[in-house]
């Protein structure tokens, strides 16, 4: 039989890119990242829903800094859902930590597949970051102090916002952020592009190539974050093991943080925590 990818069958890479099969019920952590938003939400000065773009997907919610001297660096989320769902209203549950700990923090929303291309998803994030930069300032945050993050899709869209090649096309610094936190990322698409998601993600060969941040890694030695829970499958932790070394090897500075005892969903909580290992990585990186 002909291996669908590297030596697993169709059925076996199916295995090796399902999140969910790694946990029992994804639902209590979906539900956590939104009880917390929610909360955030809730108690802290931010402004909910603001457009970045012409469609409702195209927006933003922003919760400035704590109280502090001079603009605060930024932290833009990212969330995942393998590109297909979640929303912004489920990417502030970090807010209560990073902001008190003197960053600003950014939720994205983006349109989600199959209503829209991954090309339109990618375009969307960097719209996003766009509308960062050029706005930021007025909430307290620095431009030049931009730290993007995410998780699973997120963490894809985080690198691919990190990576280099598109940025000067939108008026923005080539790289166009200081730093990157990438949580069990998809860095090489082809797989992907071969297996189940591409049910709702429709990629041709070349759709998937274009949208690898394997292959526009960062022009700078822009600080990378990575972790990846214990029991991801082979595959998600490949993923992240070779844009390690393909950033390191451009010359970035790559913490790898382990976290003991997460899975896929609940590893981006260690980001609520303001002790966990990888909270503490991402404030060192981040200056605060």
């Amino acid at each position: 039989m002909t291996p669908a990818f590297r030596y697993w069958t169709a059925a076996e890479l199916d295995v090796q890119l399902s999140a969910r099969g790694t946990v029992p019920d994804i639902g209590p952590f979906v539900a956590e990242y939104a009880r917390l938003t929610a909360a955030a939400r809730a108690s802290l000065p931010c402004a909910v829903g603001v457009p970045y773009g012409p469609s409702e997907p195209e927006r933003l919610d922003v919760f400035p800094a704590r109280a502090g001297t001079g603009p605060a660096p930024v932290f833009v989320y990212v969330h995942g859902g393998y590109w297909r769902a979640l929303d912004a209203a489920d990417s502030g549950f970090m807010a209560e930590t990073f902001t008190a700990a003197g960053a600003c923090v950014v939720a994205v929303n983006y349109a989600l597949a199959p209503a829209v291309t991954m090309d339109e998803i990618v375009r969307q994030c960097r719209a996003a970051l766009a509308w960062v930069h050029a706005n930021i300032g007025a909430h307290g945050g620095d431009p030049a102090r931009i730290h993007v993050a995410g998780s699973s899709a997120g963490g894809h869209l985080a690198a691919a916002l990190a990576g280099s090649g598109w940025a000067p096309a939108m008026g923005l610094p080539d790289p166009p952020v200081a730093g990157a936190t990438l949580l069990s990322g998809l860095f090489d698409l082809d797989p992907v592009q071969r297996g189940e998601p591409n049910g709702w993600l429709r990629m041709d060969a070349a759709q998937a190539r274009r949208s690898s941040p394997i292959h526009a890694l960062p022009t700078a030695p822009v600080p990378l974050v990575v972790s990846y829970a214990p029991n991801e499958t082979d595959e998600f932790k490949r993923q992240s093991e070779i844009y390690m070394a393909a950033a390191a090897a451009r010359g970035c500075p790559v913490t790898f943080v382990p976290c003991p005892g997460t899975n896929h969903f609940d590893i981006v909580l260690e980001l609520a925590k303001p002790d966990s290992a990888l909270t503490r990585a991402v404030l060192a990186v981040m200056d605060l």
